[in-house]
């Protein structure tokens, strides 16, 4: 239980995956799960959000259904989840990194399962790199799935923090108001003093949007068998080693200059979500050039609805999946 780490079969044919792996990738040990009913199925990579919420340890929960039609890889990106170290080199974490790790981790892929290009979905931090990758390397994918868009950091997080204190007047929370007010508007170029903002968010639905986020993703981890009870500390170390390295970078982003891109564009977005405030990324969707774009609201979620509403999302991808190969 606290060093043993498995994944289920997913059924008796040989043509089936269900395998966790440690490859090396940009001179450090990352680890990947592959799940699909068949190796010939499209590769869907996932590009996890934070930077550093790796989700190895409970996302595979909600993609069961996304297995009997992809071949579906969760990588825990570097210093984060199963691929957190101590001492991994502070240097190497930054953006430009990110983006070759994950034209690697792209490229391995692609020769292991023999196809030209695979389907990448980036979450939040990993939408970032998901149209970073789109728009350098089109070659290599067949779309591109943005969740919980980024857009502009800057901008976003005073959308956010002012969302937050607006619902806390409404409310009259005495508490909320005194914290959000001590915190300040551009408090969040401080990462301790983001998480604060994000506290509240998530108590007013902005996070996640009908159940707490700790009710939707931690009592997956801890059934989890992907992760063992060591692999939980080192969820929590990597996701603060990630932040306490990236965060003043990532603010920095700006995806409003990214007009056009070469492949299909296909953007999920909840409702209620101001974590990363969907009409930045509405906004980004109607500048953007491409040559499919669609746009799906999720009206139950605020930043995660492949976790909120993993039945209507996984259906979503699949009839995606679906459309693309018409297309």
């Amino acid at each position: 239980m606290f060093f043993i780490r498995s994944t289920p079969t997913i059924s008796s044919s040989s043509r089936s995956v269900a395998r966790l792996e440690k490859i090396r990738i940009g001179g450090a040990d990352q680890w990947l799960l592959m799940r699909g009913k068949s190796t010939r199925l499209p590769v869907l990579l996932w590009l996890h959000g934070g930077p550093g919420t790796a989700q190895i340890g409970f996302a595979p929960y909600f993609q069961r259904e996304l297995e009997q039609h992809f071949v579906v890889v969760n990588w825990d990106q570097r210093g984060a989840g199963l691929s957190y170290r101590r001492g991994l080199p502070s240097g190497a974490m930054n953006l430009e990194q990110f983006i070759t790790d994950a034209r690697e981790v792209t490229e391995y892929l692609r020769d292991k399962f023999k196809q030209n290009k695979i389907y990448i979905v980036g979450h939040s931090w990993g939408s970032i790199l998901g149209v970073k990758l789109a728009e350098r390397f089109p070659e290599l994918y067949r779309a591109y799935i943005g969740v919980g868009q980024v857009v502009h950091m800057v901008e976003g997080e005073r959308i956010s923090y002012r969302y937050t204190q607006r619902k806390a007047q409404e409310e009259g929370n005495a508490k909320a108001l005194r914290e959000l007010n001590e915190l300040g508007e551009d408090s969040f170029y401080d990462h301790r003093k983001m998480t604060v903002q994000r506290k509240w968010l998530d108590v007013y639905g902005g996070v996640t949007y009908l159940q707490p986020m700790d009710k939707v993703i931690v009592p997956r981890m801890f059934r989890s068998s992907e992760y063992n009870l060591l692999d939980m500390l080192r969820f929590l170390r990597g996701a603060r080693f990630s932040l306490q390295q990236m965060w003043t970078e990532v603010c920095g982003i700006n995806l409003e200059g990214v007009t056009r891109l070469q492949i299909p564009v296909h953007i999920c977005m909840g409702r209620h979500d101001y974590n990363t405030p969907f009409e930045l990324a509405e906004k980004f969707f109607h500048n953007l050039q491409a040559p499919v774009k669609t746009w799906e609201w999720f009206e139950q979620s605020a930043h995660f609805p492949n976790f909120e509403e993993p039945d209507r999302f996984n259906k979503h991808l699949i009839y995606l999946l679906a459309y693309n190969l018409k297309t």
